[in-house]
């Protein structure tokens, strides 16, 4: 019986080390990928690696994932989906209020372990959420927030194939994040990767919306997505009081010194009429500028003689 159960455990763990080798090989090949950092830039010095899964994601998202998660919103009733979502949002806030104990953060942990034990028992094994409506609200950590806290710099971002937007860090978690699912619950490989298929389908579901808007509001889909998942990690991190993002362009960091220079004078100019203005004192920024053209002359006085 022992060696079934290890068995089962061997099963299990070779799919998420796996994964972890091929997110280390991925991480090392977008480090030999001879980018130009002057084009990239340091947020993302692997830009042209990135660009280039971020288009084989998107174009398995479109004929494969996104037809199945329309079907799925299509076919199957909302309860019913509602009902998915919430059982497999009980297995994240576990994982959650592991991470919040490892960050230290004691009442947190409390309070999403409570929230947990309330939707797995009243809300009949997470079908449903009653601990929302008790004023348990969900509050996700993950492992790569927990390295985050404890001061592991993100590194580069990376876009991963199949998981999209990461970076180092979260790539180093990942198996780890992954690996909290409903699929525990299951006794053989093969079904586990059917529950973990129903999740990815959940999820791509739940993004339908977003992604639509997405496409019409964003010029460059990339590029959004990127500074979106950099700007919302690291206001994760710490807590939603992040401290101020480095200035990664260049060009910005010329701009203020340009700003701080005088504005140049412009030379003087004579106007129709003999009339030169005085240049404006450089000192005087705000004072209003008469307009350039002829001075008018006041017509000369009713009782002056004519010559």
């Amino acid at each position: 019986m022992n060696s079934i159960t290890h068995a089962r455990a061997l099963a299990r763990a070779v799919p998420r080390v796996a994964a972890a080798c091929a997110l280390a090989v991925v991480a090392g090949c977008a480090t030999t990928a001879g980018v130009d950092r002057h084009t990239a830039g340091p947020k993302d010095p692997y830009e042209s690696f990135n660009r280039k899964m971020f288009s084989f994601n998107d174009t398995l998202d479109e004929y494969a994932l996104k037809p199945v998660a329309k079907a799925y919103n299509a076919v199957v009733p909302s309860p019913i989906r509602t009902g998915v979502h919430n059982f497999f949002g009980n297995f994240s806030d576990a994982w959650s209020a592991v991470n919040q104990l490892l960050q230290g953060k004691p009442a947190d942990a409390g309070t999403m372990t409570l929230r947990v034990l309330t939707n797995t028992t009243i809300g009949i094994a997470g079908l449903f959420d009653p601990a929302t409506s008790l004023g348990l609200e969900r509050k996700r950590e993950d492992l790569g927030l927990t390295l985050g806290h404890w001061g592991l710099e993100p590194g580069p971002y990376l876009v991963l194939p199949l998981f999209g937007s990461s970076d180092i860090r979260d790539a180093l978690a990942l198996p780890a994040d992954t690996y909290v699912t409903p699929s525990l619950l299951v006794h053989t490989f093969w079904q586990g990767v059917a529950v973990d298929a129903v999740g990815v389908i959940d999820t791509r579901a739940g993004l339908l919306g977003a992604s639509e808007m997405l496409n019409e509001l964003a010029f460059d889909r990339y590029t959004f997505l990127r500074d979106a998942y950099i700007t919302r990690r690291r206001s994760l991190v710490y807590d939603g009081n992040p401290p101020d993002l480095p200035d990664y362009d260049d060009d910005s960091k010329e701009a203020p010194v340009a700003a701080a220079a005088p504005a140049a004078t412009p030379p003087s100019q004579p106007v129709p009429g003999g009339v030169t203005p005085a240049p404006v004192p450089a000192s005087s920024p705000t004072l209003p500028v008469p307009p350039i053209g002829p001075v008018p002359t006041p017509p000369p006085p009713a009782s002056a003689p004519h010559g």
